[in-house]
């Protein structure tokens, strides 16, 4: 993964594992670039669950772990959105750490 990414002119840096060094550099554009590096087309629904993280954030001040994650977007929208298969399929099997990572987040802390 690159240290850095090109947003319009303007320089990302990134983690070695590709997590937004500066949290407020985050903005759709940075989220499009992210997904596209992880050969992800960002729709509807990703960006449905890349907003819940980024409210998780703020209030918890902590990127959830998937268990919690799951949870807490079923008790959001429901238990159809709120289950492992659907951010599996979403997120390429990883939901937690691709989630936060898209959605400019720290990498969950109990996440290899």
């Amino acid at each position: 993964m690159n240290d850095r990414l090109i947003v319009g002119e303007h320089p990302v840096a990134l983690d070695k594992e590709g997590y937004l060094v500066d949290l407020d550099d985050w903005n759709e554009a940075v989220a499009l670039q992210l997904a596209a590096a992880e050969g992800i087309a960002l729709e509807a629904d990703h960006w449905e669950i890349i907003g819940l993280l980024r409210q998780f954030y703020r209030e918890f001040q902590l990127s959830p772990a998937t268990r919690p994650l799951v949870k807490y977007v079923a008790r959001e929208l429901g238990p159809e959105k709120g289950n492992s298969q659907h951010l599996n399929r979403l997120f390429n099997g990883t939901p937690a750490k691709l989630a936060a990572k898209l959605a400019g987040l720290p990498k969950p802390s109990n996440c290899l």
